[in-house]
């Protein structure tokens, strides 16, 4: 909902978010192959369910990037009145 007091130039950490996921992918990864090498295989798959909610995230991510841009309405729009719950004052 728009109320009229958010930045025009307000942009989404899409771009962080893709390298902060990246960043847990490597560290997932590596810990799945770790605990397996150590014969620890709750940690393993513990790891690798991770990894592949990391993985699944990542792809969310990557769409939202190229799916550019979404309409914004402009300054001559008025902004809408806040939602006060279903009750009008």
């Amino acid at each position: 909902m728009r109320t009229g007091s958010e930045p025009t130039t307000a942009r989404s950490p899409l771009r962080m978010r893709f390298w902060l996921s990246i960043w847990g992918l490597i560290w997932a990864i590596g810990g799945t192959v770790a605990f397996t090498a150590a014969d620890r295989p709750g940690w393993a798959a513990a790891c690798g369910a991770l990894a592949a909610v990391i993985a699944v995230d990542l792809t969310m991510i990557v769409r939202h990037i190229h799916q550019g841009p979404h309409y914004q309405p402009g300054r001559d729009v008025p902004p809408y009145e806040p939602d006060r719950g279903g009750r009008r004052r």
